[in-house]
């Protein structure tokens, strides 16, 4: 295992050697559920992700969603070399785009719309700052697709975790659902703000199945504790 530190002991990001494309820190296999809840073909087409860490996600969708087009935000210009240079992460500038930058004024200086917004952005402190504010998230809403779906990377363990919820809650309309922490005590919330999210349970262990075939991210568990902690009317995930 190799492990990116920003000074500190906080792990920002991990890879395997023997598979560099495999999701490796159990929240990062969380965040990709929103490919649970929209039904595959053709999605998602665009993914934006906010923090490039060690690159972790970006490899994983680059390798496994082909058809998927990746801009990557990350304000520090050694974060992208040292994933590039210690953890693997492609030089495709066509399917991969990395731009040095904040995530926040990237968010709100345009108008491109994604299917898939991720947001991970952390300083060595664990500490979100302005990619935690209720005018970020409206404009992570507003660069949404008509089928877009927000995927938030919280510490649920954090004092701040329930306003970040409800900062989330509002700018989305209460379009929100937020799944069990993890044993990292990591805590994703799953967001949208067009085309309605109502999928059943079956419909996501049919995809969750599919998907563990095809790259090998098992979220079968994933879905196991959102049925154990979640009353879901008629079996249906709605958002």
């Amino acid at each position: 295992m190799r492990n990116l530190h920003f000074g500190s002991d906080w792990i920002q990001g991990a890879m395997r050697i023997a598979r560099p494309w495999s999701l490796e820190l159990a929240y990062t296999r969380e965040m990709m559920a929103g490919l649970l809840l929209r039904p595959p073909q053709q999605w998602p087409r665009s993914a934006l992700l906010i923090g490039l860490g060690a690159g972790s996600l970006a490899k994983f969708i680059y390798r496994y969603l082909p058809d998927c087009r990746i801009t990557v935000v990350e304000i520090n210009p050694q974060v992208e070399f040292v994933a590039r240079q210690y953890f693997k992460l492609p030089d495709d500038p066509i399917r991969l785009d990395v731009v040095i930058g904040c995530g926040a004024d990237y968010m709100l200086g345009g108008d491109r719309r994604f299917d898939l917004i991720l947001v991970d952005g952390y300083d060595p402190d664990a500490k979100a700052g302005v990619l935690d504010t209720e005018p970020f998230y409206q404009a992570c809403r507003a660069r949404l697709s008509d089928k877009g779906i927000c995927s938030i990377n919280l510490l649920g363990r954090n004092r701040g975790f329930q306003a970040s919820v409800e900062r989330i809650k509002t700018a989305f309309d209460g379009r929100v659902a937020v799944f069990p922490s993890c044993d990292s005590g990591n805590t994703i919330a799953f967001a949208t703000g067009g085309n309605p999210v109502d999928v059943t349970l079956d419909e996501m262990r049919a995809r969750a199945e599919q998907l563990k075939k095809d790259t090998r991210l098992n979220l079968l568990p994933t879905i196991s504790r959102l049925q154990l902690s979640h009353p879901l009317p008629d079996g249906r995930l709605s958002i």
